[in-house]
């Protein structure tokens, strides 16, 4: 066991030394197995394998098409309109332009799936009329990071997808699941704004007032993201659609949808919009597959088996289990990508889940619908927590002349928020499952 601390501490090293993630986890994990097993060969053959077999799984085949839709979505334009929209409505009070970009990281989400891409597409559009309102960095730049983490809650979401495959359950119960947490975690974030800004008005001065009709007049504007998201969601709900067709049927109207706005007419902008779908794709995949290899460095070196010992050891009930787990998952949050943490802690303890499930007579499919919406509200979370909050790097990628302490102090408050939603959906499981239990 103690070679897999070794391994912890050896991978966050390097991290820190510029590595990427994945590839310091497939380096960990493959050295690490070797030097476990002693055989250079089984390490060749596993990682192998274990590559060979993420990248062919079917189920992943839903993953390219809602990237291919979130991109179509974003060479639109749409970020703008959404954050003109949010800045009309809500613009003229304090904080508001901090609330507009919350408001537009929503819309966004809903039809990208990326955390990254909508952290990195808003922190272009809405940094700027920020910092000319003189709102301090620490709340622009922290709302941004926080903002971006909405797009792996609100469906379609690409780890809800990994979380389905990885537990067998139906991707559509969990899009479906997402609808509730996701709206409560975007009001949860206006609230921490607002509070933000009650306590310390000059964090965010109040915008420029708008007349109705501009208001509904940006209100319109942002028709087709709502079509969208209601024929995706719409149609996995009525069972017209399964997961994979709905991705495409998004994937088209995206496409669509750029025509009416006057892109992609030309072959350029196709061929780097499907570029671009292709290189995000790979990157999961390769996270996928490294994080697999680790994990089997970890399986062998006996820290899965550890750990599951000790919760079973605790007679965990099935509230109880699920907390325990998320304090694991928010500890490796700090180290790996969300992806990184499904494919890592999830296979470990799903047995564990499932047995408890059975023993307290609680639905199974539902159960783990419900433990889903936890595990993807944990990995918000480790997106912009320290050291590695993956959120704040994109925005300090997109931002270089921004203090990176001054992110990690604005997102403390979304942070709170987010463990307010936290807490609800523990105490009110209805919350995650009401939705998807109306589609069994």
């Amino acid at each position: 066991m103690i070679e897999s601390f070794i391994g912890f501490v050896i991978l966050l090293g390097i991290s820190f030394l510029g590595i990427p993630l994945a590839y310091a986890t497939l380096a960990v994990g493959f050295f690490g197995f070797w030097y476990v097993r002693g055989d250079l060969m089984g390490a060749v053959t596993l990682s192998g394998q274990e590559i060979f077999d993420w990248a062919t799984l079917f189920g992943l085949s839903v993953v390219p098409l809602f990237i291919l839709m979130g991109t179509l979505i974003q060479r639109a334009n749409i970020s703008d309109e959404l954050y003109e929209a949010g800045y009309a409505w809500v613009g003229k009070y304090k904080g508001g332009l901090a609330m507009a970009t919350v408001l537009s990281c929503a819309g966004f989400s809903a039809v990208s799936g990326s955390s990254l891409a909508t952290a990195a597409t808003m922190a272009r559009v809405a940094m700027p009329p920020m910092r000319r309102y003189k709102y301090q960095d620490s709340l622009a730049a922290g709302t941004l990071a926080a903002g971006g983490t909405l797009g792996i809650m609100i469906p379609p979401s690409v780890p809800m997808i990994i979380y389905g495959i990885v537990t067998e359950t139906n991707i559509g119960s969990m899009f479906i699941a997402g609808v509730i947490p996701g709206i409560l975690l975007t009001l949860s974030y206006l609230f921490a704004v607002y509070f933000r800004v009650l306590s310390k008005p000059e964090l965010g001065p109040p915008g420029e007032p708008v007349d109705h009709s501009e208001k509904m007049r940006t209100l319109y504007k942002t028709w087709p993201i709502l079509v969208i998201f209601l024929l995706v969601l719409g149609g996995i709900y009525m069972g017209v659609f399964t997961p994979t067709e709905a991705g495409a049927v998004g994937a088209v109207g995206g496409f669509l949808f750029a025509l009416s706005r006057g892109r992609m007419w030309s072959i350029g902008e196709i061929i780097h919009v499907f570029s671009d779908t292709v290189i995000v794709t790979a990157r999961i995949f390769i996270i996928g597959g490294a994080a697999l290899i680790f994990g089997q460095f970890l399986n062998y070196a006996g820290l899965s088996g550890e750990l599951v010992d000790f919760t079973d050891s605790l007679n965990l009930g099935p509230i109880t289990l699920p907390l325990v787990i998320s304090i694991i998952c928010i500890l490796m949050g700090m180290i790996f990508e969300s992806i990184a943490i499904l494919l890592l802690i999830v296979p470990v303890f799903l047995p564990s889940l499932e047995a408890v499930a059975d023993q307290s007579m609680i639905d199974p499919d539902l159960y783990l619908v419900w433990f889903g919406i936890i595990v993807i509200i944990v990995v918000e979370l480790g997106l912009i927590t320290p050291p590695i909050g993956i959120n704040v790097f994109t925005v300090k990628s997109v931002i270089p002349n921004i203090d990176l302490t001054q992110i990690f102090i604005g997102v403390v408050p979304f942070v709170i928020a987010d463990l307010v939603v936290l807490a609800l959906i523990f105490i009110v499981p209805g919350l995650a499952v009401l939705l998807p239990s109306l589609m069994f």
